[in-house]
């Protein structure tokens, strides 16, 4: 198992908290999403 850990100042972690809670994400599933939206399958 690996693990990813970032600092973000308090308005962003905020606004990703907003996010996330809105859509019923985990912290682990909103950076999926984030991923996968940014994916354009370019190298």
């Amino acid at each position: 198992s690996k693990s990813i850990r970032f600092e973000v100042d308090d308005e962003q972690y905020e606004r990703l908290k907003e996010i996330k809670n809105k859509r019923g994400y985990t912290w682990k599933g909103l950076m999926l999403e984030g991923a996968e939206a940014l994916d354009t399958g370019e190298p």
